[in-house]
């Protein structure tokens, strides 16, 4: 499968970045040396790659189309999302990633993360043949997380796909209403994180990243995000004695990924929701709690964000608090101005080069331990 590199030409100001993405290269190499890592098949990246490895995108169909093409070659993205739309049977599912990942390579680019929400009941996209589950409220042991997470680890590996957007660690109210009811674990949050972390580590041990969502924790919420915007307002240290102790579990089990929520904590940052707080982001999730994984957006297309913020904000804000993956899970011009404007920040300055050096170190490091290393 030939690489066509169509619409993916260096612009004209190009000559002025190289010294920009040259030291992002070299700050990314030097994080590479301290740890003594070796990574195998990964090149040095130009603006573009840079760009879009910040970028996980959904598409529409089931095969690798032009659109998809241009996506891993003309933007660079860093990864794609699976959705119904993609999915028919199993052979083709697995020609589809296959395709994707030899097109990537053909075009000189990183691995792809495969991503996938298969959480079991109410949100799996995989169907019939694949093992249905019942889904998180009726998993009552460790063994049924396990058994849980080894069958779907293995199913998904069979395609091809490489990251799940799973556990669930939202932790439910003791009374009332939730709008994650028929996807929790329980209203127990150390019951939750037992539960979640089996999760995590037997999709880790199987090579399947895991995405602990949606810190820090939607349980008290009733409005649906991917229509509108919620708003929370509990204090931190309230937060911290139920709703983020999974995520803290999480954290100490070496979890590959965090999504940030988009719910609005005015205790915490009475402006910006989770996914767009720098805040929430970086001074809570990666300085307070000690976070060096991955954090990804929730999708950026729903409602609460989309309908409330222009793209440059919030791309502005998402590269600011530290998040790594943007979110946007369908296909539309959308992408290729978060990959425009991405570029354009990255350039900004020697701060905005270390930022984007940190988040390239972590996601280069994951596609090393999980899509590279024997």
């Amino acid at each position: 499968m030939r690489c066509e590199n169509t619409n993916c030409a260096i612009g004209r100001d190009a000559i002025r970045r190289q010294d920009a993405y040259g030291n992002i290269n070299s700050l990314i190499l030097r994080a590479r040396a301290q740890r003594q890592d070796i990574m195998p098949d990964i090149p040095q990246l130009d603006e573009s790659q840079q760009a879009g490895q910040r970028l996980m995108v959904g598409f529409d169909g089931p095969s690798l189309d032009d659109r998809l093409k241009y996506y891993i070659d003309g933007l660079k993205v860093g990864g794609i999302i699976l959705f119904a739309r993609n999915l028919e049977e199993p052979r083709q599912m697995e020609k589809l990633c296959a395709d994707a990942q030899d097109y990537a390579r053909q075009c000189g680019q990183p691995p792809l993360f495969i991503g996938i929400d298969q959480e079991g009941g109410v949100v799996s996209r995989l169907k019939p043949p694949f093992t249905q589950f019942a889904g998180n409220p009726s998993i009552r042991t460790r063994d049924d997380a396990v058994n849980f997470a080894r069958i779907t680890a293995r199913e998904l590996a069979q395609i091809g796909v490489n990251m799940n957007m799973a556990p669930v660690l939202d932790v439910l109210p003791e009374q009332g209403d939730s709008v994650m009811a028929e996807r929790a674990f329980g209203h127990d949050p150390h019951f939750v994180s037992q539960l979640g972390t089996a999760v995590i580590d037997i999709f880790q041990q199987n090579r399947i990243l895991a995405v602990a969502k949606h810190f820090p924790g939607i349980g008290r919420t009733v409005l649906d995000s991917h229509l509108e915007m919620p708003d929370l307002d509990t204090a931190l240290e309230k937060l911290e004695t139920r709703d983020i102790i999974p995520f803290r579990s999480a954290i100490d089990s070496s979890v590959s990924g965090i999504m940030l929520s988009h719910i609005r904590y005015r205790s915490l940052d009475h402006q910006w929701p989770a996914s767009l707080s720098v805040h929430i982001a970086d001074k809570l999730l990666r300085r307070r709690y000690g976070y060096q994984g991955l954090v990804l957006t929730d999708d950026l297309d729903m409602g609460a964000i989309a309908g409330h913020y222009p793209l440059d904000k919030i791309v502005s804000q998402c590269l600011s608090g530290a998040v790594d993956i943007l979110l946007i899970c369908h296909p539309s011009e959308k992408i290729q101005s978060a990959h425009g404007h991405i570029i354009d920040l990255q350039n900004k300055n020697e701060a905005w080069n270390r930022k984007t050096a940190a988040a390239l170190d972590r996601i280069l490091k994951m596609k090393t331990t999980f899509l590279i290393s024997d």
